[in-house]
């Protein structure tokens, strides 16, 4: 097939003697490593339908049909637990039973898998099963040092056993219970093998690996081996931002997640898009969006805001098996965050709220936190007070099921519910109230698990840092400013925001008010470049501190 994407270059060998098979198994290999399961499945197929007896593109469908290090088990409903686990169960018997014409190694890489999927029963010790795969795929990388499939299946399954959990915040030391040192070691080590640079699994690996370390710049160079290696794989052009946006390189941020759009616009023009991958192409639209706001780009924010919009449409969120609005629906509310950091008063007033609230139920509440934020700035305190109401109902009517990645939407509305709080209690002239609940905010934003983007998108402490020098407080907002951009140990290394033009004028005002001359010269320059990226003259560091912005 010559019109296929354009996957790049890799491929392994195996013991298949149709030449169509064995490039089926690689695209499906290639899509596994980018996550993108579903597809890797037809292509496993595929490599079956050219070779029935090709006992390694069982192992695949096996393989893809399983927990990752973004779905893991517990990540499964009930119907899609049961039905992806009997697919595993049925396709790696399949592949025992052929595994006399396969290689060694393939053979290894059968009889390890076969312990994730013991039994093909749910209720059945899940993670235990993950936990002997992985020790039996540290027994086949001894075997087997210099395979680089096998490093990466390897390394892959011990991240999976504490997967988002791989390093401590608070100490920036591997987790306890974690095989974080492991993983790194085995990824390191392939990435100076032959091949190394270049293979789609080792690299995509190591960035989730680095990610939340203290060190995350230690991988901007794989962050660039991968960057345009598999061109077609919108999740493979994405993931280098993942160390782009810790790294302050939010230009690089949009660029790169453009290109995984439209990596991910043509996968889904062939294929449809009522599938569990549509969450990664809001992952890119979401990312790019993130970007766009630190760069103060408005008009790329509330573009990107619009198109994932579109890509939303309510026949996928009303897809139930797997659960997609539960998945999903958070993503719609993105245009709310983007017209609050850009100050967008009258353009949050004129949104419509969603026809179906129980469908919609994320949106309908971010809107009514938007609309309350936004009367509160205009002067109509009353008006919030009342939309604050509406606000808490409609938080009341979000199922603990809802997420966005990494986060429940009920624990991300938690941090709205105390900014809104704090810009009533500001509006009307309560100041030290208003302080207490951004605080709150602060708090409640810190304690969101990890993830990237983060759950709340425009970080509390611009807002809390803006109207702390709205009223003169100049020494608390420059310790805020300061945390944000990472310049002291208060945060963890993952929730530091390099370079982003906001915190950096606030910093900068600071400086200046204290007279801090030498350094608020420094930080001129980082700001003067920082703000030739927007696309808005930046004034503050939150829209509302409305005697700068006004």
């Amino acid at each position: 097939m010559t019109d296929y994407f354009d996957l790049g270059d890799y491929g392994r060998g195996t013991s298949t003697s149709s030449p169509d098979a064995q490039r089926w198994f690689d695209r499906g290999l290639v899509w596994s490593y980018a996550f993108n399961h579903g597809e890797a499945i037809r292509c496993f197929e595929a490599a079956l339908e050219h070779d029935p007896t090709f006992a390694l593109a069982h192992w695949g469908v096996a393989y893809a049909a399983g927990p990752n290090y973004n779905k893991p088990w517990e990540a499964f409903d009930e119907t899609d637990l049961a039905a992806s686990l009997t697919r595993a169960h049925r396709a790696l018997g399949r592949a025992r039973e052929l595994q006399a014409g396969a290689s060694p190694v393939e053979r290894d890489l059968i009889a390890a898998l076969s312990r994730r999927y013991a039994e093909d029963d749910p209720a059945g010790d899940l993670d235990g099963w993950c936990a002997d795969y992985a020790e039996a795929m540290r027994g086949i990388r001894e075997r087997y040092p210099d395979d680089l499939d096998v490093a990466t299946l390897c390394a892959e399954a011990l991240m999976n056993l504490t997967a988002w959990a791989l390093w401590d915040q608070s100490t920036g030391e591997p987790a306890e219970g974690s095989c974080t040192v492991e993983a790194r070691a085995i990824l390191e080590r392939a990435r100076q093998l032959p091949g190394g640079r270049t293979h789609p699994g080792v690299l995509h690996m190591y960035l989730h690996l680095m990610e939340m370390s203290p060190a995350p710049e230690l991988a901007l160079e794989a962050a660039d081996d991968l960057r345009g290696l598999v061109p077609d794989a919108g999740h493979l052009e994405h993931m280098p931002t993942h160390i782009d946006i810790l790294c302050g390189d939010y230009r690089r941020t949009v660029e790169s997640n453009t290109r995984a759009i439209a990596a991910d616009e043509k996968y889904f023009a062939r294929s449809g898009g009522l599938e569990f991958y549509s969450l990664y192409r809001c992952h890119d639209f979401h990312f790019k969006i993130y970007g766009a706001m630190f760069l103060g780009q408005s008009r790329v924010a509330l573009e990107t805001a619009d198109a994932l919009a579109a890509a939303l449409p309510e026949a996928l969120l009303r897809v139930e098996v797997p659960p997609m609005a539960d998945w999903l629906e958070g993503f719609y509310s993105m245009k709310n965050h983007v017209l609050i950091r850009f100050g967008r008063w009258q353009d949050i007033l004129d949104l419509e709220l969603p026809s179906d609230q129980d469908l919609y139920c994320v949106t309908t509440a971010m809107t009514r936190y938007a609309r309350g934020v936004a009367l509160a700035a205009t002067g109509r305190v009353d008006e919030a007070r009342a939309e604050r109401e509406r606000f808490a109902d409609a938080v009341a009517r979000v199922p603990e099921s809802r997420t966005i990645f990494n986060n429940t939407c009920v624990d991300i509305l938690a941090v709205a519910s105390a900014m809104l709080d704090g810009e009533i209690a500001y509006r009307a002239g309560h100041h030290d109230e208003a302080f207490g609940h951004l605080r709150r905010s602060i708090e409640l934003d810190d304690g969101l698990p990890y993830d990237e983007p983060w759950g709340w998108m425009q970080p509390t402490r611009h807002a809390y840092g803006a109207l702390l020098l709205e009223q003169g407080r100049v020494e608390e907002a420059e310790a805020v400013y300061q945390a944000d951009l990472g310049l002291d140990d208060t945060l963890a290394r993952a929730c530091h925001h390099p370079n982003n033009v906001w915190s950096l004028h606030g910093y900068h005002e600071c400086l200046v008010r204290l007279g801090k001359a030498g350094e608020a010269r420094i930080v001129k320059q980082q700001l003067d470049i920082a703000a030739a990226y927007a696309d808005i003259p930046v004034k503050a560091s939150c829209a509302c501190r409305l005697t700068a912005v006004a």
